[in-house]
């Protein structure tokens, strides 16, 4: 068929190169998918390929970028080439747009998308690290290529570490805004004037894509923005002089959270963080086991002294018996730990790599606003309560931690007889 004249923006004229991974990132205004939409369905007339087109969560096809690349069809005028359905978009060469969320597919699914050419990730700053590393595997055809294109929300998001702060191997990392754009229309540039002067903050994440540094009503902003201020989220190495102790929160169906802290004088120094679910408290006493460190006490919440029905027996008794050395914090309403944590803050260094998961908890976590009254209430219990509620607890139990030889962990008498 006969060349189509593409234009996109300057910076995103990569997209026409060979590279693995080819990501751009920025604020709105910057004609990102509209740029992706157009090289892809040009690449796809030229040879033909399989495109799978991805987002995390994907309900239907109207929450694909079917509508989209439909719309660039026209405009590059391939509408004698490409075939459009109301759930999929097909070339005369063979050409294939596949339309899938991420969230929904598990290892088995993936693997029908093996033979796929490209994938692009749209929305990707919501992309679970689980999503990736089905993903990226899987994708693995000669020459094939991960396309990654979103607005930044938070810089602890998976999708920004992945591929902004350590970006792989044969990679093109781009920073693109509205300002590099040379069709950025009028009526955007109001909504963005009218947003910088109302609120310069959010200005600076939806227009110009600068990361946050907490979510909107975050409840522990400003001791976020203190912690980054005096460089408290860094490196924070482990120090085999000084006692390793834990700090839990229990669960099954929801996480079990486990902080890995050492103290020093009055610093609280967090080496790294555990977060899973589904895992016995064997298990997790085996994780602790296998990392060797100088353990001191294990400090569980109220609950982790209440027997189990199935066994007869409590979390700490269960600990006890692996060789921990376990105390129960005390209970406090969750008004009080939030006071307390705030009071602990200033205090606490958090490791760059193996606690950024515990910041994110923290940056996210947030009170509920019921519709009804607008007035922030209870914190929500979501995905992130779970870190944030170990790190009130680790606030309650800060003056209890010690260094003093007595609080050696016993040998791993490994067994186990009643253990879940």
């Amino acid at each position: 068929m006969a060349e189509t004249l593409v234009e996109v923006p300057t910076k995103l004229l990569f997209l026409f190169q060979p590279k693995r991974y080819k990501v751009a990132y920025g604020g709105r205004g910057a004609a990102k998918s509209w740029a992706f939409a157009r090289a892809l369905l040009t690449q796809g007339a030229a040879s033909p390929l399989r495109i799978l087109c991805g987002r995390e969560i994907q309900n239907s096809i109207a929450d694909s970028v079917h509508r989209l690349l439909s719309d660039q069809v026209v405009s590059l005028g391939l509408e004698g080439f490409y075939r459009i359905t109301q759930t999929s978009i097909t070339g005369a060469n063979g050409t294939e747009f596949l339309f899938a969320g991420l969230r929904q597919q598990d290892v088995a699914k993936i693997k029908s998308f093996e033979g796929v050419d490209r994938v692009w990730v749209e929305e990707a700053q919501t992309v679970t690290k689980r999503s990736w590393e089905i993903l990226v595997p899987t994708i693995r055809k000669p020459g094939s290529e991960i396309w990654v294109s979103f607005n930044p929300d938070m810089d602890t998001d998976e999708t920004y570490q992945r591929f902004v702060e350590d970006p792989p191997e044969d990679s093109v990392v781009v920073n693109v805004n509205w300002h590099d754009n040379p069709w950025f229309p009028e009526v955007l540039r109001k909504e963005m004037e009218a947003l910088k002067k109302r609120d310069p903050d959010a200005y600076e994440n939806v227009w110009e894509g600068k990361c946050k540094s907490v979510v909107d009503g975050a409840i522990y902003l400003r001791e976020i923005q203190a912690m980054h201020a005096d460089k408290r989220f860094r490196p924070v190495p482990y120090d085999p002089m000084l006692k390793v102790h834990t700090v839990w929160d229990l669960g099954w169906n929801d996480q079990t959270s486990i902080i890995l802290v050492q103290k020093l004088s009055s610093e609280l120094r967090i080496i790294e963080y555990i977060e899973d679910s589904h895992r016995t408290l064997a298990d997790y006493a085996a994780d602790l086991r296998d990392r060797r460190y100088n353990y001191g006490t294990d400090f569980l919440p109220h609950d982790g002294a209440a027997k189990d029905y199935k066994t007869g027996q409590s979390a700490q008794e269960l600990l006890s018996k692996l060789g921990r050395s376990v105390q129960i914090a005390p209970k406090l309403d969750v008004e009080q730990g939030i006071k307390a944590a705030r009071l602990a803050f200033p205090r606490v260094y958090f490791d760059k790599d193996k606690a950024l998961r515990l910041v994110d908890c923290l940056k996210r976590y947030r009170r509920a606003i019921p519709a009804t009254t607008n007035e922030p209430g209870a914190p929500l219990h979501d995905e992130y309560s779970h870190g944030a509620d170990a790190f009130r607890y680790l606030a309650t139990v800060a003056n209890r931690m010690s260094n003093d030889d007595r609080n050696f962990t016993k040998p791993l008498a490994y067994s186990n007889a009643g253990i879940i």
